[in-house]
């Protein structure tokens, strides 16, 4: 079958996720068993922008799969939303002999990938962010990875927190959703937890419940509390004074976004490569791979972006009657 590209490049664009180093690998590979070229552009958007592009081969993608983060590195390129500089960036994959790109990142990454199709380059996306926050998808390259370390590390706070008697808030990452706050508040049966899709910032139902479950003999409580809500500092500060329970907080912060991947995240990033790298082979473009439904699919960029996503209904009103 004759080959709609010769050349794919690949880039990681935006946050950091475990299993992004599995999606490369992925694609590198899928495009060399078919003596396709690869090319990896480093820093994103903005590596593109000053040429930062290397060659690769087998050797390149060695042992990277139980890495975290990106060997391509990442950045943020703002400048990327304006069409002068999307023209720039197509001129410089074409004149590097890019044919085919693979976008590595979020939604903003999906815009970038958008406009450098318009502009004569075939691309394909793959949906990368711990946030899990991507419509067009079921899974994001790094969720899983990032849930678990959060909720390991709420099982260890729970232990000085229980030997202390104390309440807990835990804040993890979600500054615009809140699907690792509920995730992990399930998985660690927090007493609370707080996202900003539902939180009503009704902080005196909290003190109350606290109160009424030290009457009934509970010894301590746990609250998850998304970055996206924030003031933890200042929330543990007002409920022990209200309580007279002690309240610390406690900030999982970046850790979320490194360490060894899980073996979803291994799997499933490696599984998104794969079909990026297909996609493009068989001349598509301005498409994004996605996991949904138990399948793995692919949609057109704008479709995707159109696309909304909330909390899940039933999982949050689960955790609120699993919690009382």
């Amino acid at each position: 079958m004759e080959k709609k590209v010769k050349t794919i490049g690949v880039l990681t664009s935006g946050g950091d996720a475990p299993g992004m180093n599995a999606a490369i690998r992925a694609v590198t590979r899928t495009a060399l068993h078919a003596g396709i070229n690869v090319k990896g552009i480093l820093r994103g958007y903005a590596g593109l922008l000053e040429e930062d592009i290397i060659d690769m081969d087998g050797h390149s993608v060695s042992d990277i799969i139980q890495r975290g983060g990106t060997v391509l590195y990442t950045a943020r390129c703002p400048e990327f939303v304006r069409p002068e500089i999307q023209v720039k960036g197509a001129e410089i994959l074409k004149k590097h002999g890019i044919d085919g790109l693979v976008v590595i990142g979020g939604d903003g990454s999906f815009k970038g990938a958008e406009a450098l199709s318009k502009n004569g380059v075939n691309t394909v996306a793959i949906p990368g962010t711990i946030d899990l926050d991507i419509a067009c998808t079921d899974y994001t390259i790094g969720f899983d990875t990032a849930v678990n370390t959060a909720m390991e590390t709420v099982d260890k706070v729970r232990d000085t927190s229980t030997s202390h008697e104390r309440c807990s808030i835990i804040e993890v990452m979600g500054r615009m959703a809140g699907h690792i706050a509920l995730w992990c508040g399930i998985a660690c049966g927090a007493e609370e937890i707080l996202t900003v899709e539902r939180y009503d910032y009704d902080e005196q139902r909290i003190i109350n419940s606290i109160i009424e479950k030290r009457r009934l003999g509970k010894k301590h409580y746990i609250i998850i509390n998304a970055e996206g809500v924030g003031d933890s500092n200042g929330m543990a500060k007002r409920i022990q004074a209200a309580t007279g329970m002690e309240t610390r907080e406690t900030i999982i912060g970046y850790a979320q976004r490194g360490g060894t991947p899980t073996v979803m995240d291994r799997v499933y990033a490696s599984t998104f490569g794969t079909k990026a790298a297909d996609l493009l082979m068989a001349g598509a473009s301005n498409r994004v791979v996605a996991y949904r439904g138990g399948k793995f699919v692919d949609y057109d960029i704008q479709e995707a972006l159109s696309m909304t996503k909330d909390l899940d209904e039933y999982m949050y009103n689960m955790s609120i009657r699993l919690s009382r």
